[in-house]
Parts: C-alpha cells; sequence; structure tokens
C-alpha cells in the first residue's frame, strides 16, 4: 500500500513493519527524513499484530505478542502515539494440592499476597520475596533508564551498584546463575518455580545455566517501567500498530506491502531489491533499517547464518476463545481473579528441572510446565459488545521447555501431542472439563489454535522460532569497542539492526526503533 509512486531514492529504508521499524520510522519522518517501509506481508505489524484467529467470532487476538512492560512512556509521548495499557488485578495465580488451592498474587491488594504466600510456604515467605523483588528493583534502577541511552560500560554500571542492596542485586542478576538467587531466598518448590519462569520464557534454559542465558531473559522480565508490571494493551497488539502507523502516516512515511526485500547492494547509496507482485523492484537509500531476524540480515547482505546454541527458541502458544470461564478448584480463589493474571501451569521448580532435561533429549516433556492470561478480563473491548454479552473470553496459553528441537521432526504428530498434554495439565486444575469452555466454529470444532516455534519461524521470521530473534542481550556494552554505541550499528555503514536482534531489543519494546533512529540522525 504505497501512498504515492515510490521514488527512486529514500533518506532511508525500513525492512519490515514491526513494532520497531514502525517507530524507527517516525521517528526518522519526524525529522525530516523520506522514509519507505517494505513488508513482505500484506498487512502491516509483524508479530504485534493482532487478527480474527478464529473467523467466526469478531474478536481480535493478539496472536503472537500479547502483553506490555518494555515500551518506554519516552516513545509514546514524543510521538504522540494514542496507545495505552491497563493494570492486571491480579499479578499471577499458581495452582498446587492437585488444584485444589492456590498461591495468588494481586496487583491491587498486598495483603491478599500476603496471606496467600503464608499459606503456601509459611510466615517467612513474604519477608524474604520482599527481599528478592528490592533486588529486582535495584537493579532496575540503574538498568531501566539507560535502555534508551548509548550502551555503558559493563564496568559503569557495576561501580554504580553502590549500597549493599545494589550489590547483591549485581552479583545475583549479572554475575552468578539465577538459581542461586532464588534458592537463597525461599525453599518452597512451588515458589520457587514461579520466580524461575521469568528465566525460561522464550528460551530453552536453567537455573544453572553457565552461559547466564536465563539471567538475562529474567532481566527483561522484571526491569520494564522500573517494576516489572505486565500491563494489557487496551484494544490488543493491533492499538500500538494502528497508533503507530498513523504516526507514521502524519509524519509522512510510505508503505509498501507484499514486499519481500531480496537483496542489498552496498555502496555510497544503498540499493535494496525487492519482489512485488513477481517482478523485482529496488530503489536506493542512504541508510538502510533491517527489522528482521539475523537469517534474513544474512541474507540480505551476503553473510552466513551462524546461529549459537543459546539463540534457539523454546515457546508454543496457543490461543483459544471461550464461551465461559472455566471453574478452577482451588478453594477461596474466583475464575476471575485466577485468569486475570498470569495462571501457571505445572511449573514447579523440581518438575520444570525435569522438563527441561527430558526435552533437552529431544522428548516431549510431560507435564508440560507453562502460563496462561485472560486478556478479555481485562480489556473486554477486543470482543464485539455481542460475544462480551455472551460471557464470551479469549485465553492464551505460552509454553516452556518446548525447544526448537523438538518439533524438527513429526512435527504435524508432535504439535497435536503438545496440545493433548496442555488441555490434560487444564482438566487437572479446573473443576469442569475445559473442553466443554471451548467455543465452537460453525463446523462445530473448538476454537483453539497451537503454534510452534517451527509455526513461528514460518509466519513471522522468528529464526528458531526464537521470540527475541536469537539470545537477549545484556543491558551494558559487551565489548569495549561497543561502549557509547546505540546496539544498532552493523560492519556495514549505514546499515542497521533495527529490530528485536539488536542490542537491547526484545520484547515489545520499541527500544531498538527508538534507538536505530537516533544512531542515524547523530551521524548525520
Amino acid at each position: 500500500m504505497a501512498a504515492q509512486p515510490l521514488k527512486a531514492r529514500y533518506d532511508a529504508v525500513v525492512v519490515g513493519s514491526g513494532h520497531n521499524g514502525l517507530v524507527a520510522a517516525a521517528y526518522l519522518a519526524n525529522a525530516g527524513k523520506s522514509v519507505l517501509v517494505l513488508e513482505k506481508n500484506e498487512t502491516l505489524g509483524g508479530a504485534t499484530a493482532s487478527k480474527r484467529v478464529f473467523p467466526d467470532y469478531d474478536a481480535y487476538l493478539s496472536s503472537y505478542s500479547y502483553l506490555v512492560s518494555l515500551f518506554p512512556q519516552k516513545i509514546i509521548d514524543d510521538l504522540g502515539l494514542t496507545f495505552r495499557t491497563k493494570r492486571r488485578r491480579t499479578a499471577s495465580f499458581t495452582p498446587y494440592a492437585d488444584g485444589k488451592k492456590g498461591l495468588v498474587l494481586s496487583n491491587v491488594d498486598q495483603d491478599r499476597s500476603r496471606t496467600s504466600m503464608a499459606e503456601l510456604a509459611g510466615d517467612r515467605a513474604w519477608p524474604y520475596y520482599q527481599r528478592l523483588l528490592a533486588l529486582e528493583e535495584a537493579i532496575a534502577a540503574k538498568t531501566w533508564p539507560t535502555l534508551l541511552e548509548p550502551l555503558k560500560s559493563r564496568e559503569s554500571f557495576a561501580a554504580s551498584m553502590q549500597s549493599p542492596l545494589e550489590k547483591e542485586a549485581w552479583s545475583s542478576f549479572v554475575e552468578e546463575p539465577l538459581g542461586r538467587v532464588i534458592e537463597r531466598y525461599t525453599d518452597n518448590d512451588i515458589l520457587r518455580g514461579l520466580l524461575m519462569t521469568d528465566g525460561k520464557i522464550g528460551v530453552f534454559t536453567n537455573p544453572d545455566d553457565p552461559t547466564l542465558l536465563q539471567n538475562r531473559c529474567f532481566l527483561y522480565h522484571v526491569i520494564g517501567g522500573g517494576n516489572g508490571e505486565w500491563r494489557v494493551p487496551v484494544g490488543g497488539m493491533r492499538s500500538l500498530v494502528n497508533s503507530l502507523i498513523e504516526a507514521c502516516q502524519d509524519a509522512g512515511v510510505e508503505f509498501l506491502t507484499s514486499a519481500k526485500a531480496t537483496h542489498l547492494e552496498l555502496g555510497a547509496t544503498h540499493t535494496i531489491s525487492f519482489e512485488r507482485e513477481g517482478k523485482e523492484q529496488s530503489v536506493d537509500a542512504r541508510d538502510i533499517l533491517i527489522n528482521a531476524g539475523p537469517r534474513t540480515f544474512a541474507s540480505l547482505t551476503g553473510t552466513p547464518w551462524r546461529p549459537e546454541e543459546t539463540d534457539e527458541g523454546s515457546v508454543v502458544k496457543i490461543n483459544m476463545l471461550l464461551k465461559r470461564l472455566p471453574k478452577v478448584k482451588a478453594q477461596g480463589v474466583t475464575s476471575e481473579e485466577a485468569f486475570a493474571g498470569s495462571f501457571h501451569i505445572d511449573e514447579g521448580y523440581e518438575q520444570m528441572q525435569e522438563s527441561y532435561e527430558t526435552a533437552k533429549q529431544g522428548e516431549i516433556p510431560n507435564p508440560a510446565p507453562g502460563e496462561m492470561y485472560c486478556h478479555t478480563l481485562t480489556d473486554p473491548s477486543i470482543l464485539s459488545p455481542d460475544l462480551q454479552a455472551k460471557g464470551f473470553h479469549t485465553l492464551t496459553l505460552f509454553g516452556l521447555d518446548m525447544p526448537y528441537r523438538l518439533f524438527t521432526e513429526d512435527h504435524e504428530a508432535r504439535r497435536a501431542k503438545v496440545l493433548e498434554l496442555y488441555l490434560e495439565g487444564l482438566d487437572r486444575i479446573c473443576d469442569e472439563p475445559f473442553a466443554d469452555c471451548l467455543a465452537l466454529d460453525k463446523d462445530g470444532k473448538p476454537c483453539i489454535e497451537i503454534k510452534t516455534p517451527q509455526d513461528l519461524e514460518q509466519e513471522i521470521d522468528l529464526d528458531q522460532g526464537n521470540i527475541f530473534h536469537n539470545a537477549p542481550s545484556w543491558f551494558y556494552a559487551e565489548s569495549p569497542e561497543a561502549e557509547g554505541t546505540w546496539g544498532v550499528e552493523t560492519q556495514f555503514p549505514r546499515v542497521y539492526r533495527a529490530g528485536s536482534s539488536a542490542q537491547r531489543g526484545g520484547a515489545v519494546s520499541g527500544i531498538p526503533g527508538h534507538n536505530v533512529a537516533m544512531c542515524v540522525l547523530n551521524q548525520l
């Protein structure tokens, strides 16, 4: 959808219309630059889009990404975005004792959280848990404000950690495996597992991983906004995309959909080639911003793609439409309270050690760990008024210890088996057959879909199904040469990584989009 005939030359071409590409395009266009966004799909938005996953119903699910914690208010203000988020009343719910009890952590009632934790782990658990949260807040206070700035050195961050709390936070989250601090502050298996999930979501790792992949993943999940709270995008992820598209259009950005970039010719002015309607076309640009995974970057630039072992994605995504919320077995917990937050399934600490080892050997773990949440309990606007009135809800489940390697053979059979295992897990903790709560399409089939890492790779260009594009990076410069850079530069002059594979990329944050725009503008 080009707003006008293509020019022969642009100041910048952005490859990929995911939210980071749109953020970058809007910043550059607002600075007076001519910008073209190339998108290989028919629609804009990439992984941050929403769609009618189940066409028979007027319900727009955020099909791939779904919660927001890392999107800075500064970007919203700078670009005049109308995008907003809402707080979930429940932070998390974890059933235990065969589902008959549950740990409730509330976002609005601390007494509820304290009492619930004491019932699970005793009176001493709460102060220790608070100490761990204080450590998270200490590292967040130092790192979160720097993510929209040039990279600082590891040494400068370490030197800034002055108090005993700050020094312990640095040691716990940056220098030693995450499992140590978790085990230091709780001896309860359920609580340990709950804490560890933030170190495993989307990547294949364990508490004692010497690469500290689990630490980097954990930090992504606990520093957003300075407090790590995950919030619900009002209107779903399409509200972010639509707001960014509007900002881009107001600034004069041009879009071209169904245009797959095929080759980049480097020069004093770069030439980017793309296929559209069966024809090869090209445009010139001073700057090329690649908002795509490392494999696409390598393909465009003619360089080898050599993923590290830690780059392997580990995720299964299940989207569901419910005609009613299931009843939970847990005494004293309503379905609304349980499903509004992150609902943890089979995520005990020892159990996830076993599921990791099982998956490492190429076998599907049983039980299968995962977590889910109900968007519509916080924001029903993604449903039509009719569906709202009838009590419909959406449910999103995110599976852990489901690495890419599990599905390289017998993909369809294994995908079906994994779905079966998660439905069995839901049956164990619900007080009625879970399948009875699923909406049915016009053919009588349940409204449920499952995406493996391979599906994510094929549909939205996530290499090996990694939601971060590759292994999450640290928040600091990882070499002396990187200090003072924006973490988006490459070996090629005026060719940049503009998406999640940039340093400090990953998740729905817009941070790489902002940083690549600042890098380009500062080079002029």
